[in-house]
């Protein structure tokens, strides 16, 4: 058993190592709270929650840190357009990010540290580059000299004397325009620290590689993060840990967009769908399995035919799993995944092609429910539960206890009323009635029921919308 994933900075897949046998260290940029989630933001928290689950099902001890990034150009734009505190703007976003996260099943990271508790692993850091000729300071700012760490660019696969380096307001004193801000020097009406080169905030950037070297270390196994974060962010990262002396990451790991209409889903664009409304739409477990179902290179475009289709994909799996628990009461997962399954998630998280097999174990079990053989179906579903276990998928999962029924105090009336009018259906097919038998069905059908004629009677449940 290997597992392989996709290298960023080598361009390729290649067989995962540990530092430590035994164990998996991940650090995943996480939040930049100046607003509530939209799916794309979320996506990359499920795509790293679903490799975690993996690593874990293969036996490793994963530690993983998400960071939460408090204090930006942003949040302090937004504290001034709304005359509120920006730690209040950044608290309130924090807690919806991990309420989006927790509603889409996500479990919580190991860590997850807030860059504006981590100043003094930030000013240590700048100290460090400063004494080894690495960085420098001008008018309260700290900057990086990208032209002393000759492995610069590599991640990214750029030309220096091409780059065009993003610079914010204030940043003077460069020597170079392409060195980047890692300290900026306090303006007026901001938050700002003391540091031995006078009060200011920190630079984006600096804030991962601080606290990536204080949870994790001087070299850990996976950095992740959203395929936008590689120039600037990641590449910045890279420069100040590896001319600290960190080793840094040894694996890059990025995730593709969630898009509208071809394009980025960004808060800037006014193309984003919150995920706080989206849920109100939309059964979770269901969001979960149209953003984590998607190879997690791959680009996903938002639109709602999509997320119907992931509807009734779901559907699908959840109704054989319901009715293998009405014939043989609640089934514990196998012990272990089909190997086909294990092939495809070892293939740099090959989701895709696990799922394939998720469904063909599901349309197995159908044809042992359709033939009465109850051990071959109970069979199935301990296969199957163990595959959705893996991707967070499991109905049966307490995570989503009552979640299936959109309404667990209302199922009951329901299950009544539905089962009044299937008696008079049955009525009407014993006297041969077929034309009001069919109309019946037809008639609950457009009410967003699905009826299944089986051995043991028609059996009803909520259809796609």
């Amino acid at each position: 058993m290997t597992i392989r994933l996709y290298d960023t900075s080598a361009r390729q897949i290649r067989d995962f190592t540990p530092l430590q046998p035994g164990c998996v260290s991940i650090y995943l940029c996480g939040a930049t709270v100046q607003a509530a989630p939209h799916i794309g933001h979320i996506r990359s928290g499920l795509n790293f929650d679903i490799m975690r689950r993996w690593f874990e099902y293969r036996g490793y001890d994963v530690t993983f840190v998400r960071n939460v990034t408090d204090i930006d150009d942003k949040i302090i734009a937004k504290s001034a357009d709304q005359n509120r505190p920006w730690w209040a703007i950044g608290y309130e976003n924090e807690r919806a990010f991990n309420d989006g996260y927790h509603a889409l099943g996500c479990r919580p990271p190991t860590y997850e540290p807030r860059a504006t508790g981590h100043i003094t692993e930030m000013v240590e850091m700048m100290r460090g580059l400063i004494e080894r000729g690495h960085a420098y300071e001008a008018d309260g700012n700290v900057y990086f000299d990208v032209r002393s760490f000759p492995g610069y660019l590599e991640l990214s696969n750029q030309e220096l004397d091409n780059l065009q380096q993003p610079s914010g307001a204030g940043e003077t004193g460069k020597r170079d325009p392409r060195d980047f801000a890692m300290w900026k020097a306090v303006k007026p009406g901001e938050p700002s620290w003391e540091t031995p080169w006078g009060r200011g905030r920190p630079g984006w950037h600096l804030e991962c590689s601080a606290m990536a070297h204080k949870y994790l270390g001087a070299a850990f196994d996976i950095h992740g993060g959203g395929l936008d974060l590689v120039f600037p962010h990641h590449e910045n990262e890279i420069a100040q840990a590896k001319a600290y002396g960190d080793e840094f990451a040894r694996y890059w790991v990025h995730n593709a967009w969630v898009t509208m209409s071809g394009e980025k889903m960004s808060k800037s664009l006014g193309n984003s769908v919150l995920v706080s409304e989206m849920v109100k739409r939309w059964r979770p477990i269901v969001l979960r399995y149209y953003l984590g179902t998607p190879h997690y290179r791959s680009m996903i475009e938002y639109s709602e035919e999509a997320l119907r289709e992931a509807e009734s994909a779901f559907a699908r799996i959840e109704g054989f799993v319901q009715r293998v628990v009405e014939k043989a009461g609640v089934v514990e997962p196998s012990a272990e995944v089909p190997l086909a399954f294990a092939e495809a998630m070892d293939d740099d998280l090959g989701v895709p092609q696990a799922l394939a097999v998720v469904h063909t174990t599901v349309r197995q079990g159908n044809s042992a429910l359709a033939a009465d053989d109850k051990e071959a179906a109970v069979a199935r579903l301990a296969e199957v539960r163990s595959m959705l276990g893996v991707l967070g998928l499991d109905p049966l999962d307490p995570q989503w206890a009552g979640e299936g029924d959109r309404g667990e105090d209302l199922h009951g009336v329901v299950d009544t009323l539905v089962r009044m009018v299937l008696d008079q259906r049955e009525a009407a097919r014993a006297r041969k009635d077929w034309p009001t038998a069919d109309a019946i069905r037809d008639q609950l059908g457009q009410s967003g029921l699905v009826i299944e004629d089986g051995p043991q009677g028609p059996r009803w449940s909520l259809g796609p919308r």
